[in-house]
This record gives C-alpha cells, sequence and structure tokens, in this order.
C-alpha cells in the first residue's frame, strides 16, 4: 500500500504528481527544484543557494515521512551545466556524511523544468 506524503515546507508539485510516496518502508520522492516554499519564487541567484534550497525542500519532505537524509540509500541529480558540478557536490555533500552517503548519479541534461539549473530526487529507507 501507498502514502501519499505532502507538506508544505517544500515546494508544491506542479503538475500530477505528489512530493513523494511511502510504500512500506521505502521512500520514493519526486525531483525537487529551487523554489523557496514560503514565496513560490524560484531561488536561482547562483548555483549554490539554488542547491541548497533543493536541499532543503528535499529535507522537509524527508522530514515529512519522519526520515533524515541518513535514511537516504539513493539520489538522482539533473543539472543543465556539468562545470557547476564542484559547486552542487559541495553544497549536497553538506547534507551527507561522506562515510555513509548514498548512491548517487549525476546527470546532465538540455532542459529542466521552470529553466532551473537543478534537480534532485532521493529513495529512502526506514
Amino acid at each position: 500500500m501507498k502514502k501519499i506524503i505532502t507538506t508544505t515546507n517544500a515546494s508544491a508539485p506542479i503538475g500530477p504528481y505528489n512530493q513523494a510516496i511511502l510504500s512500506g518502508n521505502t521512500l520514493y520522492t519526486s525531483g525537487q527544484i529551487a523554489i523557496n516554499p514560503e514565496t513560490g519564487e524560484l531561488i536561482l541567484d547562483n548555483i549554490e543557494s539554488e542547491t541548497n534550497q533543493v536541499m532543503l525542500n528535499l529535507k522537509s519532505v524527508l522530514i515529512a515521512a519522519d526520515m533524515t537524509f541518513n535514511n537516504v540509500i539513493k539520489s538522482t541529480i539533473f543539472i543543465s551545466n556539468m562545470d557547476d558540478f564542484g559547486i552542487i557536490n559541495k553544497v549536497y555533500g553538506s547534507y551527507f556524511d561522506e562515510a555513509t552517503a548514498p548512491a548517487r548519479e549525476t546527470v546532465q541534461v538540455a532542459k529542466l523544468p521552470k529553466n532551473v539549473n537543478i534537480e534532485i530526487s532521493v529513495i529512502a529507507i526506514k
């Protein structure tokens, strides 16, 4: 059975999907982009602040499912410019313990929703 996970502390879906689905002990998040949930505005000042907002949105979804980044076993990062990888990796890495960080792939794509520069989704287990 699946349970829909939603929170007002992360950006609301911009299409026919939910922020996350909990199936058994496994949480599947939808991709998060850098929308500030309080203002509804995109954070596009620079790739560092954009990545941080994405991670804060993911953190809020994890909290809504009674989880933390320690529960994350897999993440997927889509970026529009591989030249930003170093900065993204630094911000992303600050949310994890390197010794127990999840599996991950990072993929450069041609375009992301709302023309953002980064989108991240995670899978977590309780």
